[in-house]
């Protein structure tokens, strides 16, 4: 038998802002507590994809900047919903730049479980009509639980 002891397990929860994501971080939360785990609430973001003339990006710096501040408060805002509960597992915040599926993949490596919710739009859900579901579903590192 091992005496070592070990360390405490690491649940990532993808969020993008809506009542399904809020859902799968509030599972990931309660599941985190019965295994005595952390959890890392992810959220992705990237440049949106642009079609004909750019022209109206003068900054495209600025651009980034606004939308990693928004994925940010996204972020912020369904973890301090959570905070009525109190005395609960770590949850920390990771804002990544990149797709979806990527994030979500890279941060699940060395995860105990990939939680998501069952919503077909948004960040996570949106993609192609839940194309990101299915694929990270399909090629997560870890077990996924769909919420």
């Amino acid at each position: 038998m091992n005496s070592e002891p070990h360390a405490a397990e690491r649940i990532v929860v993808g969020v993008d802002g809506s009542e399904a994501s809020k859902d799968a971080l509030r599972w990931a939360v309660q599941q985190a507590e019965r295994e005595h785990s952390t959890v890392d609430a992810v959220i992705a973001w990237e440049y949106p994809p642009l079609y004909g003339s750019i022209g109206w990006i003068d900054a495209p710096q600025e651009l980034a900047t606004d939308m990693e501040t928004s994925a940010s408060q996204t972020l912020g805002a369904a973890i301090d919903a959570l905070e009525g509960a109190g005395g609960g597992p770590s949850v920390r915040a990771v804002v990544a730049y990149g797709t979806a599926t990527g994030v979500l993949r890279e941060a699940a490596r060395d995860a105990s479980l990939l939680v998501l919710g069952s919503r077909k739009q948004g960040l996570f859900g949106g993609e192609l009509h839940g194309s990101v579901r299915r694929h990270v579903t399909r090629h997560a590192p870890c077990p996924v639980v769909v919420i």
